[in-house]
């Protein structure tokens, strides 16, 4: 496995196209930071620009996957101007000042290139819920415990979770969840559709591992990006011919290529797929399709 380079808060390792991010302050049940943000957004730039890579899972160390907000700052927690350890403050403009560093994370997440699995190992609360959901597959341990508690912590749910959370749970369900800030078991979870499964602790990584599996394995790079920028994407949608239109021009575009040959030649000679295209380089003309919107 190798290792890349070093984070404060996190590590980064990849294994046969597998990345694995590590979520690394067990001392502190991994409770998120400025600096975790700054760690995570960089993480996910090595993972987009390596073609070595070509799923990602996280996860976290110790007994925790993240315990949410680190809560060391006390009553200012979430008073982001008097807070002492904003790194991802720094230099800014007062507009960017007053963005949430959650959302910033879980947007860098939404625009991943490479699919993203998390493995849920523990308790995973606040910003530690928040942060799974533009994830595109999410397993949990049997030790695991989600909560959207920020009404209880006297603020609103965060990380652009008022767009995703409803998307993959339905509305009653998201509002059960974030009104009551309970903390809820990783069986209820799954049966709202927020997690895949629940494993035994022991199984979980390998689970994550085999589900990632399955995709490096067997899936052009360049189709699974744009494959999983078109479903995200498309939630947004007003209309089904704006996914036609996508639909056609990526069938177009890819139909062309060596990996599309590859794929009908591998299935009809029964063997394991090579794909030659890059994401890094070959993705095609009209990628991104869509126009970047900005904070204001």
């Amino acid at each position: 496995m190798a290792n890349t380079h070093s984070f404060e808060t996190l590590t980064l390792e990849v294994a046969d196209r597998v990345a694995t991010i590590t979520l690394n302050r067990p001392e502190r049940l991994n409770a998120f930071t400025g600096q975790m943000m700054l760690d995570m957004v960089a993480a996910f730039d090595e993972t987009d620009a390596r073609d070595d890579v070509g799923a990602v899972i996280v996860t976290g160390a110790g007994r925790a996957f993240c315990a949410g907000a680190d809560l060391s700052e006390g009553a200012k927690t979430f008073d982001y101007d008097k807070r002492s350890d904003r790194p991802d403050k720094a230099g800014l403009d007062e507009l960017d000042r007053i963005r949430d560093s959650g959302g910033r994370l879980t947007l860098r997440i939404f625009e991943s290139l490479k699919p993203v699995i998390g493995a849920i190992n523990g308790p995973a609360v606040g910003i530690g819920a928040t942060m799974q959901l533009p994830m595109d597959i999410r397993l949990a341990s049997t030790t695991a415990r989600f909560g959207f508690v920020f009404a209880r912590r006297g603020i609103v749910p965060e990380a652009c979770s008022s767009w995703f959370l409803p998307r993959l749970v339905g509305i009653s369900q998201a509002l059960d969840w974030c009104l009551s800030g309970r903390v809820f078991e990783a069986d209820e979870a799954q049966k709202a559709g927020l997690v895949k499964s629940v494993h035994a602790p022991e199984d979980l990584l390998g689970a994550a591992q085999a589900l990632a599996r399955e995709i490096v394995d067997n899936c052009a790079p360049v189709s699974v990006a744009l494959t999983r920028q078109m479903l995200w994407r498309m939630l947004g949608a007003d209309h089904p011919m704006e996914a036609h239109k996508i639909d056609s021009r990526g069938v177009y575009a890819r139909g062309q290529t060596v990996d599309a040959r590859e794929g009908v030649m591998s299935f009809l000679e029964k063997r394991a797929p090579v794909y030659a295209n890059k994401v890094s380089s070959d993705m095609p003309d009209f990628f991104p399709w869509w126009e970047e919107v900005t904070f204001k």
